[in-house]
């Protein structure tokens, strides 16, 4: 399925450049030399790019769940809830940390998870942030992006195809996907 055109308002990302994006990122995470004990993925954005990065760099995976986006069908921000618990499976939060997200918006999120971190986890020894992208607009300057969106588009990404879909509506679904093929 081809999307639209992207333009300054919307971006329109497919699965194939997604993937690419996430790889290209960590191979930017790796060449800077920087040596990280962990991955903690924002969930849900962050999920599939902290999975990718744990696997590549062969480091536990610790998830953190956050939400912002709930009114108005998920377009309107609201305030931000940061789990009490992350998911993890070895000990506590410590040592050198890769934060990952897929974006950052408004950079609010990012500004208050690692204040959280700071203030939550004293094992901790060091932070750095990783996201497929930064809009202009954010108040946050991750420490490895890929691109910069100076327009501060609304990205569509892959997943999102699954926001609307409904398991009464799977087989239909799943039926014109293998007549697309």
């Amino acid at each position: 399925m081809n999307n639209p055109q992207s333009n300054e308002k919307h971006l329109w990302v497919s699965w194939d450049e997604y993937h690419r994006l996430i790889e290209r990122l960590a191979l930017k995470v790796h060449e800077s030399g920087w040596k990280f004990d962990q991955v903690l993925c924002l969930a849900r954005g962050g999920v599939r790019p902290g999975d990718v990065f744990s696997r590549i760099f062969d480091v536990p995976l610790a998830i953190l769940s956050t939400s912002s986006y709930r009114e108005e069908a998920g377009t309107v921000r609201g305030d931000l809830d940061i789990a009490k618990y992350m998911t993890m499976t070895k000990g506590p939060l410590s040592g050198r940390i890769l934060l990952v997200d897929d974006l950052a918006d408004s950079g609010v999120t990012l500004v208050k998870v690692m204040k959280h971190l700071q203030e939550n986890f004293p094992g901790v020894t060091e932070v750095r942030s990783a996201v497929i992208w930064t809009k202009g607009c954010s108040v946050f300057k991750p420490d490895y992006q890929m691109e910069e969106l100076p327009h501060n588009p609304w990205i569509h990404q892959p997943f999102e195809d699954y926001d609307g879909l409904r398991p009464h509506q799977l087989a239909a679904w799943i039926k014109k996907g293998e007549s697309a093929e």
